[in-house]
């Protein structure tokens, strides 16, 4: 039976499903987080403590590991432990992607100057430094702008600015976010058009895209709360293709070859594909819910077939289309409660509906904010169908905060 260390941040929405793909494909798994599981005890070395924020400290905790109980594969679920998953899988021989790409998608600026020197498309751009007038960066790059911390993901801290009164604005709310992390964001121009989304498998070094996205919500800021994904993508076949050959262009530019590829892009009003980011890992959230390949396989257990080699081909997306909306956290404070859910669920298209915060729980919405209120998942005959299901359910939530 092949062993798979699996990363899981405590705050992770992602685990049941990454556990079940595991367990259907008759895989042995170990869960990895940074804090000491409670069953810990009794679970043996099927359980790590693995501090994601010190790299060589969780490399020798998993090398420990597999010396006592070799591992097949090592994954990470979310973008705080793919560091550590491609570091220690180079340790131990294992599948992985060169830490050196792994840590440039981890890092805005990294990013950028690599995309830059393999001359790929992307929004002009200037790294504000501590100090510094954000107003005068700003006005280098160009109004509108867009500032953004350099590490966050799940668009935190990502604020548009107009002019220099709103980049200063922008620039003291971010700060304040991230304390002492980090005294220095990426200000980069602002893309007006439409915004898809894209997953893909890199095999090495050749990318599978899986699925593409499309955002029908226009994401013109001044916050960027992701809200509906349907696929599959309504775009013209050639700038799809385009969006393909341009992710691809980026993963090699930052020297990704195995797994999960997570991009955003932006298609301008003339056609042109323009890289926001890439991430080495897939779909964040609940999301990738929305996708099955072959007879019903979830995208988890793609990812992890791949990982422990058994090979992933002909398994291609399922043609019905299908969505998910990202409940937004309209208000701050303490979430009560959330009427109408099964109102929502008995929406014609509607598949299934997931408050991921329980009541009592803090919710704090974006820019500062970092997780979404739940989930809602449909399928139907066409994606404007499978749009209006989904507005229609969250029409039906009444969200209460106090």
């Amino acid at each position: 039976m092949a062993r798979v260390l699996l990363l899981l941040p405590t705050g992770t929405y992602r685990a049941p499903d990454f556990i079940a793909a595991a367990q259907q494909l008759g895989v042995e798994v170990v869960v990895g987080s940074e804090r000491r599981q409670a069953l810990a005890r009794s679970m043996g070395d099927r359980a790590v403590v693995v501090p994601f924020g010190n790299v060589d400290a969780a490399s020798e905790a998993i090398a420990a590991l597999h010396r006592r109980s070799p591992l097949d594969a090592v994954l990470a679920v979310d973008d705080p432990g793919t560091l550590v998953a491609a570091t220690a899988a180079r340790r131990l021989g294992l599948r992985h992607n060169p830490p050196e790409a792994v840590a440039a998608t981890r890092d805005k600026r990294a990013m950028r100057r690599r995309f830059a020197a393999a001359g790929l498309p992307q929004p002009d751009h200037a790294v504000l430094r501590g100090g510094a007038d954000p107003a005068a960066v700003a006005s280098e790059v160009g109004y509108p702008c867009v500032l953004k911390p350099l590490t966050r993901s799940g668009s935190q801290g990502v604020i548009r600015a107009d002019d220099a009164d709103q980049a200063r604005a922008a620039a003291a709310r971010i700060t304040a976010l991230l304390g002492e992390c980090d005294d220095e964001l990426l200000i980069e121009a602002f893309v007006p058009g439409t915004e898809v989304a894209v997953e893909g498998l890199l095999h090495a070094g050749t990318l599978e895209v899986l699925a593409l996205f499309d955002k029908p919500d226009p994401l013109d800021g001044p916050y960027f709360e992701e809200t509906i994904y349907v696929t599959p993508s309504g775009q013209p076949p050639q700038v799809v293709e385009a969006i393909g050959a341009t992710v691809a262009d980026a993963a090699r530019a930052l020297g990704l070859t195995e797994g999960p590829v997570h991009a955003e892009v932006r298609i301008t009003g003339t056609g042109q594909v323009v890289l926001i980011e890439v991430a080495a890992r897939s779909i964040g959230g609940l999301c990738a819910r929305t996708l099955r390949f072959g007879a019903g396989i979830s995208l988890e257990e793609l990812i992890i077939r791949h990982a422990i080699g058994l090979g992933t081909a002909g398994m291609t997306r399922e043609p019905q289309p299908s969505g998910v909306m990202m409940l937004p956290i309209g208000q701050r404070g303490v979430l009560e409660g959330v009427d109408g859910t099964e109102q929502a669920r008995a929406v014609p298209g509607i598949v299934g509906l997931e408050i991921s915060i329980p009541p009592g729980r803090p919710v704090v919405p974006l820019p500062e904010g970092d997780r979404y209120l739940g989930f809602a998942f449909a399928r139907a005959a066409s994606p404007a169908e499978v749009v209006a299901a989904l507005r229609q359910a969250e029409a039906c939530l009444s969200v209460r905060v106090r």
